[in-house]
């Protein structure tokens, strides 16, 4: 086996992993059973998720596109839309999901306050399948802020027409279950975008975690105080001259040395002349 044929083997298994590689995490998103760009039109997110236009238009409720005012935080620019369109309601509203089969599911509910200053201004629950509040006292500004995505995970199962969450059962009537946004005493509720993922929590792509700027900032400034720190002990650090070799030194060696031969061979001559 020749070196350029091994050569060209290490070439062709490093790229067939890479590919192995990518497969590996465009596959590890589970299968979408079911997506929603709420108050907006068909959009396939950063992830692969491809997102419905909204089934509630001109049916219940008001689409809204206000957030387009907003760069959202969290998320990439192309993915800004689902959070800046939005579907609210002066009541209680919902969609019917389908759902078939039985295995995990995870419910990912897309939110982003898009209109207050301040939290305490809207706050409300969200149920699944009539029995399951799976989110209460939602106060998305106080989560989050203004302009930022916020995502709710939540994990359930459905087992022989029985979905389960968090060891409560509900009934699954006609492969539907019906998630629902619900009015509470501060605005209205709304709903960004959702999609249900056949699935475990693992295989959700997740939002990363929020800067606080105030930890930046506290981070900035650390770091200019340690190099500051730095700076004052390389200044107190005393200075060690460097040994400069005395030139005088070697040219005496030099000048001492054939002396030094002469001596040696006279010794001998000398020892042989006093036994004469």
């Amino acid at each position: 086996m020749t070196a350029s044929y091994l050569s060209y083997l290490k070439v062709y298994l490093l790229i067939l992993a890479v590919i192995c590689c990518v497969l590996g995490q465009v596959q590890s998103l589970g299968q979408i059973i079911y997506s929603v760009n709420a108050g907006g039109d068909v959009h396939t997110d950063s992830n692969g998720v491809k997102y419905e236009s909204d089934p509630l238009a001109g049916k219940v409720g008001i689409a809204s596109d206000y957030g387009k005012r907003l760069i959202i935080g969290r998320v990439p620019s192309s993915d800004h839309i689902l959070y800046q369109t939005e579907r609210y309601h002066t009541n209680t509203f919902g969609y019917d999901i389908p759902v078939s089969g039985d295995g995990d599911f995870v419910l990912v509910l897309k939110f982003c306050e898009v209109y207050f200053e301040a939290p305490d201004q809207k706050v409300f629950d969200v149920v699944l399948n009539g029995e399951h509040t799976i989110v209460a006292d939602l106060d998305i500004f106080a989560k989050v802020d203004k302009g930022v995505a916020h995502d709710e995970y939540i994990p359930f199962q459905i087992s022989q027409g029985k979905l389960t969450i968090a060891g409560e059962e509900s009934e699954v009537v006609g492969n539907k279950i019906k998630l629902e946004f619900i009015k509470g005493y501060k605005d209205n509720p709304k709903i960004n975008a959702f999609y249900v993922m056949k699935g475990t929590l693992d295989e959700v792509p997740k939002l990363p975690p929020i800067v606080n700027p105030e930890s930046q900032s506290d981070q900035a400034s650390k770091q200019s105080s340690d190099e500051e720190e730095e700076e004052d002990k390389s200044q107190k650090r005393p200075r060690t001259v460097p040994k400069v070799a005395d030139p005088y030194e070697s040219e005496d060696s030099s000048i001492m040395l054939p002396v030094f031969i002469v001596i040696g061979a006279f010794i001998p001559v000398l020892f042989c002349l006093c036994r004469l």
